[in-house]
């Protein structure tokens, strides 16, 4: 049982919990926005836009958010395989929420990490 399984048995009808445990990790919104800059992306190139993210977690994150209904995988019978991955209606209709957020990131990046370094200052 992996960790968003056990948080989905604990809080089966709480819709916060159970969305926000899904998309709250540390690469589903970054996979989402990144996927929202083509209509279609292929692996290897969603990777190399998120050098950071390895390619098991990537592998990982697109499985959830295909459970989830929010990505669409196309395999191609070709050799070597080709897979690409669009965003769909679903998480298009996400994004509007994710785009509201990173904007209000880069309006309060500055302040945050001011009020950051006072906080370090103070403790110590």
């Amino acid at each position: 049982m992996n960790r968003t399984d056990y948080r989905d048995k604990l809080f089966p009808d709480c819709p916060i919990r159970n969305v926000l445990a899904r998309i709250g990790d540390k690469w589903t919104l970054l996979v989402l926005y990144t996927l929202e800059q083509e209509p279609v992306m292929r692996f290897n190139t969603l990777q190399r836009a998120l050098p950071d993210i390895s390619q098991k977690m990537l592998t990982l994150t697109l499985r959830t958010l295909e459970e989830d209904g929010m990505v669409s995988r196309k395999v191609y019978a070709e050799v070597p395989p080709r897979v690409e991955y669009t965003l769909t209606e679903r998480a298009r209709s996400l994004l509007p929420y994710v785009n509201n957020l990173i904007s209000w990131a880069l309006e309060n990046m500055d302040g945050i990490m001011e009020d950051r370094k006072k906080h370090r200052v103070a403790v110590l």
